[in-house]
């Protein structure tokens, strides 16, 4: 048995380890940021986005970092638990390029089409573009495991899929839909840039 076959085993868990940390540190952010807020009469939610208002494009920033109660992050907690290790799976280079990218797309997004007078924030639209990443990568790459993954969560979490329409008042489906829209374009421009980098060589 060769080297690299021993330490297969030993890889594996390092990566699930570590994406279990990160995953794991990310998502202590959302609640100790949700622990200030409450403590400071929820001051950090006026950092939401405000839609088409110069002072509420900093909400692209730090919205999804911030919820309107525990309720709020209790909902997005295990999601974001699941999907984002998963996503860490692949390595921290691909979860960070996939995320900057949904969160990009869905804040900018969010803030040139969501209504006059609103406020959004929460970490659903990483939420939904990161299912989106997942559930659309394996076809972009052509990877049968990847794709079978993708039918996996499909099962266990296509149903939120619905959370893109304007079905339910006071819930932001414009950082639902732009965030599922960042993840199939991280999905297909991080196919495309891997196959590029396969020509090259």
């Amino acid at each position: 048995m060769s080297l690299p076959e021993l330490n297969e085993p030993e890889a594996r868990g390092s990566r699930v380890s570590d994406a279990a940390l990160v995953i794991g540190v990310f998502v202590g952010v959302l609640w100790v940021l949700e622990i200030v807020d409450t403590i400071l009469n929820n001051r950090l939610d006026r950092l939401g986005i405000e839609p088409l208002q110069a002072d509420g494009l900093w909400g692209i920033l730090f919205a999804p970092l911030l919820h309107s109660g525990f309720g709020h992050l209790i909902a997005n907690t295990i999601p974001a638990l699941v999907l984002g290790f998963l996503i860490l799976l692949s390595g921290g280079p691909v979860w960070a390029r996939a995320t900057g990218t949904i969160w990009l797309i869905g804040g900018v997004g969010t803030w040139l089409t969501g209504g006059a007078n609103t406020l959004h924030l929460g970490a659903s639209v990483l939420i939904f573009g990161w299912l989106t990443f997942l559930l659309l990568r394996g076809f972009f790459n052509r990877n049968v495991l990847q794709i079978l993954l993708g039918l996996v969560v499909f099962v266990i979490y296509g149903g939120v899929l619905w959370g893109v329409l304007p079905t339910t008042p006071g819930v932001s489906w414009q950082g639902h839909l732009f965030g599922a829209i960042g993840g199939g374009l991280a999905a297909f421009w991080m196919a495309e840039r891997e196959k590029g980098a396969e020509t090259r060589a």
